[in-house]
């Protein structure tokens, strides 16, 4: 049990979208998944990701304001309200630490969704659209994260996905969030610093989540246990370039990396959640990412 079970999630800013044909190209079989895990938690367009192969498939998801998800006790049960519940955990979050930044909201949609960046399949994974400044995601995609990189499955390394994410859109705000498109690949690229930063503040969130509040002022997560923690780490390790390389192509080659490996994505997650403070997670300026 991750919620407190009487805990109102009424307020979290988290709906399915329904989903849209064709439009975006993808390619299929072991390439679309490569290209969907390189791409996982990334921050800038799908759309300029993703080229050649067939179109996607409409998706099923009809749009809706997950209104069946009320309680602690339902995000404890369900992976569409956990994620409604997580967002309202990260917007009293970082509306305290870093007002600055408009809350913004998560669509979790089934096949492919209309975004500001263009239209979107699963295949491109969980991201955040610096254009029209939301988080898409197919919670499908926590299944292959357990399933085919390694993942524990865990409700904690989910939720580290949505917070990964909403860093991004802290990042955004702050302009951080440009440095992923000036320079974008490399083991001490714009782009691995920008994913390791997003980490850092997925850490922060952690580091504070036990005393964010519901609507009703009330206290939404229950105390977080090693074993919470280790799940968002083994989420933060499944998605590192090197173990997704490893797995996919049997070498590792830094030169194309865009997010970092999983050491370094393990270190700057516990860098923000030890400290609890994003202004620790200044990877940009960082003398190596491994400065953690």
């Amino acid at each position: 049990m991750t919620f407190r079970e009487n805990a109102n999630i009424g307020a979290g800013r988290a709906s399915r979208g329904g989903g849209g044909g064709g439009g975006l190209a993808v390619g299929g079989g072991i390439g679309t998944l490569l290209l969907a895990l390189v791409v996982m938690l990334f921050g800038g367009d799908p759309g300029a990701i993703l080229g050649g192969g067939q179109q996607t498939q409409q998706g099923s998801t009809q749009g809706g304001d997950l209104d069946e998800c009320t309680s602690g006790a339902d995000a404890n049960e369900n992976v569409d309200c956990r994620m409604k519940a997580t967002m309202l955990s990260l917007e009293d979050y970082w509306t305290s630490a870093y007002p600055e930044a408009d809350p913004t909201s998560a669509t979790l949609f089934s096949g492919s969704v209309d975004t500001g960046c263009g239209q979107a399949s699963s295949a491109v994974g969980p991201f955040y659209c610096p254009l029209d400044r939301k988080i898409y995601l197919d919670t499908s995609f926590f299944s292959q994260l357990e399933s085919q990189l390694g993942s524990d499955g865990g409700n904690f390394s989910q939720m580290y996905v949505l917070a990964h994410e909403y860093g991004h859109h802290v990042q955004n705000n702050t302009g951080a969030l440009q440095a992923s498109q000036q320079d974008r690949q490399g083991p001490e690229s714009g782009a691995v610093r920008v994913e390791l930063q997003a980490d850092c503040f997925a850490g922060a969130w952690a580091g504070n989540a036990t005393r964010t509040r519901d609507s009703d002022g009330n206290l939404l997560l229950e105390p977080l246990s090693r074993e919470d923690i280790e799940s968002a780490l083994s989420a933060a390790a499944a998605v590192g370039d090197d173990s997704i390389q490893e797995r996919m192509q049997g070498q590792v080659t830094p030169h194309t990396w865009t997010h970092g490996s999983s050491e370094q994505r393990m270190g700057w997650f516990m860098r923000g959640y030890e400290s609890g403070d994003p202004n620790q997670c200044d990877v940009l300026n960082a003398g190596s990412v491994d400065d953690y």
